[in-house]
């Protein structure tokens, strides 16, 4: 047996991930994985034209081959919020990035939450997106989540930063400044001159997201038909379900979507955010549809007790966040691994269902899934490794390990 550690600085080897299943076209099949230049390959041109063995044939144990967990919404973590983070930008989403290796996520949306435009203009050039690697997972471009929301539907978000888009889209290059760094855009779609902004937002790949809101249904399905295409936590900080109008949540059986278009929608399976039942709701009407994230704050991750974060005092007790000394939440600190498997769980869903919650679902949802959130061939070789209970044992980025639980259950042989 040997470590693990001496894969990781050679991406040219061929690797065969042997003794495993893996989850390939919404099935788990028993089969090989192969790996070579950080990508997935197809093991019939290996055979038939070049004629070749592996390098390197890693045993392992029977485990499941998942691809690589995407979170699109996290406002931090391992006391790291982005939104504040203003002197240790690049630091901050460094410690996040490898801290989120454990959890099996491969690649995020670092989530910039409301806050004055000074903010952003220091924040956002710097939060580049970037490749995953040992350094930690990759950045898939910011998630900005306000301030261009309803003050009726705030959640934690500061109230007297919340502003219209008065001037239409100059209002959002004035709040932000340059967008080359954001994948991803939440508003609440009921503000005068939204459907301008959501057009030109569509126009330059952006993908809107509703939330925060107080929308009618109507008023989604005219944001959804000019180019909103998310959810922003379903059930979170929108009107609740009404029959008479069922807001937002009418979005996922609407028969106004133009057929050729999906809505996606976030949701929180920590156990406290979302009910169980709203869950099984959720899955049974729109299961193509549903994403996992985890909106985790910068508590995510650190021990229980009382810690300073910024200008709060929060206090962790039995796996929740409150505001020290107080039985307030304040955000969710669940990693995205325990969300799928409480997904399962709540829903009774398959291990197919809960995994592309967290894969396949979000890659689509950024339009990247040809290249992440699958085990295609072609793809990035951006995968987990997973025991009987969902528990992360390995996580691999561009092939090569970079988080590993137990190193003994793995075994490694040479053959060249």
């Amino acid at each position: 047996m040997q470590s693990l550690n001496m894969l990781r600085d050679n991406k040219r080897v061929l690797k065969q991930f042997c003794n495993c299943k893996i989850l390939r076209d919404s099935r788990i099949q028993t089969e090989d994985l192969w790996v070579r230049d950080g990508k997935i390959v197809n093991p019939e041109k290996i055979f038939y034209d070049e004629k070749i063995k592996p390098d390197v044939r890693i045993d392992c144990g029977g485990a499941l081959i998942s691809p690589g967990y995407i979170d699109v919404q996290i406002n931090g973590g391992f006391g790291i919020d982005f939104s504040c983070n203003i002197d240790n930008v690049e630091e901050g989403i460094v410690k996040v990035a490898k801290g989120l290796l454990e959890h099996g996520v491969t690649s995020f949306c670092p989530t910039l939450v409301t806050s004055p435009t000074e903010i952003y203009h220091k924040i956002l050039p710097r939060i580049k997106k970037r490749n995953g690697g040992n350094h930690g997972a990759g950045v898939l471009g910011v998630h900005i989540e306000g301030p261009f929301i309803s003050p009726d539907k705030k959640g934690a978000h500061p109230e007297h930063y919340i502003r219209k888009f008065e001037q239409g889209f100059k209002s959002v290059t004035d709040m932000y400044g340059d967008l080359d760094n954001v994948c991803m855009f939440t508003l609440a779609p009921e503000i005068s001159n939204a459907t301008p902004v959501i057009e030109e937002l569509y126009r330059r790949n952006i993908k809107v997201s509703l939330g925060h809101s107080i929308a009618n249904l109507n008023e989604g399905e005219k944001a959804v038909k000019h180019g909103a295409s998310f959810i922003t936590h379903l059930f979170n900080a929108m009107l609740p379900f009404h029959h008479r109008d069922p807001g937002l949540v009418g979005l996922l059986t609407s028969d106004q979507i133009p057929p050729e278009r999906i809505i996606h929608f976030g949701i929180i399976a920590d156990g406290i955010h979302t009910h169980p039942a709203a869950l099984r709701i959720a899955h049974r009407t729109h299961p193509e549809g549903l994403v996992l994230v985890t909106d985790a704050i910068s508590a995510l991750g650190l021990e229980e007790g009382i810690h300073q974060l910024g200008q709060f005092k929060i206090e962790i007790r039995k796996g929740c966040a409150y505001i020290a000394e107080t039985n307030t939440l304040c955000g969710s600190i669940t990693e995205l691994s325990k969300c799928v498997r409480h997904f399962k769980e709540a829903t009774g869903c398959t291990v197919v269902e809960a995994l592309e919650a967290a894969t396949l679902h979000p890659a689509r949802t950024l339009g990247i899934d040809f290249y992440k959130g699958v085990l295609n061939f072609g793809a990035d070789a951006d995968f987990i490794l997973l025991d009987e209970k969902l528990e992360v044992l390995s996580t691999w980025i561009s092939g090569e390990c970079v988080y590993e639980k137990n190193i003994s259950n793995f075994f490694l042989s040479e053959t060249i």
